[in-house]
């Protein structure tokens, strides 16, 4: 059963508070999408409930027990991380890079045993790898390298998965496959997205931050409203619900013609595609 829970986390950077009081509790199994314009404090608060940061009030549990007490180590074997970028100038194959994920086991030096060896082979065969294994990292596309992170990631057999915007530069196709196979996993997953009808399709509920404090939280029915959207991001939109979340599109701004002012003059978008503020 999972229970990582951020109960009132602040964190603080000099003078500025980067995340304000936010209290999350994760229920097993869900997908939650963390949303919110650039700087909001979502890739701050990921790294807090991951133990990477500490947070200067306020706590993190993870089985009702602070995340400090727990130690990283015992914190790795259970919550498993995926970066917005991730790079290496090491020569390395595919393979190597999913068996980092089995640090947190091993100890310095020691060859890797046979459950390290399965838990490599189940990562690449789940996240569709198995035939890239000696393929060099150097050589993968972009969508590629981030199901080679999600396969690392696997790899550490997390019971909670934390990423942090795995589709930026994405295409579309790639942003899609990617969403889907993390959708599937057997693990409770906190994922930061921007776009917000990807968010809509994949998270069962959503957390919305703005200037590091939580606006509100939900079911992306309940949460994704035009004056939410306006309200966070400073964009009008429409929303309607297709069958099983809402679709948002935006309203497009132009200048009137002549117009001293630049008062905009505002229409709806008729583009059915994915597109977000």
């Amino acid at each position: 059963m999972s229970s990582l829970h951020a109960d009132g986390v602040v964190r603080r950077l000099g003078d500025k508070v980067v995340v304000d009081g936010v209290t999350l509790t994760l229920r097993p199994g869900e997908t939650v999408g963390l949303l919110g314009p650039n700087g909001s404090g979502k890739s701050t608060l990921l790294r807090l409930l991951a133990g990477v940061l500490a947070p200067t009030s306020g706590v993190v549990t993870l089985d009702g027990r602070p995340l400090a007490e727990v130690g990283r180590r015992a914190t790795a074997r259970r919550v498993a991380t995926v970066e917005q970028h991730a790079d290496t100038q090491t020569e390395l194959t595919v393979r190597d890079v999913v068996a980092l994920g089995r640090i947190p086991y091993r100890r310095a030096w020691t060859p890797a045993t046979t459950a390290d060896e399965q838990a490599v082979t189940e990562a690449l065969a789940r996240t569709g790898l198995a035939d890239r294994s000696g393929q060099s990292w150097h050589t993968l596309s972009g969508g590629e390298r981030q199901r080679t992170q999600i396969a690392r990631a696997l790899a550490q057999q997390p019971r909670e998965l934390l990423l942090d915007e795995p589709t930026n530069h994405l295409d579309i196709q790639h942003q899609l496959d990617l969403l889907e196979l993390i959708a599937g996993l057997p693990v409770t997953t906190v994922i930061a997205l921007h776009d917000l009808n990807l968010a809509a399709m994949y998270c069962d509920r959503l957390l919305v931050l703005r200037d590091g404090r939580a606006v509100t939280q939900g079911t992306p029915a309940e949460v994704l409203t035009p004056a939410l959207i306006e309200q966070v991001y400073g964009v009008r939109a429409q929303v309607t619900h297709d069958p099983g979340h809402p679709l948002i599109r935006p309203l497009i701004r132009f200048l009137r013609p002549g117009a001293r002012d630049g008062s905009p003059l505002e229409r709806r978008a008729t583009s059915d595609a994915p597109t977000t503020p």
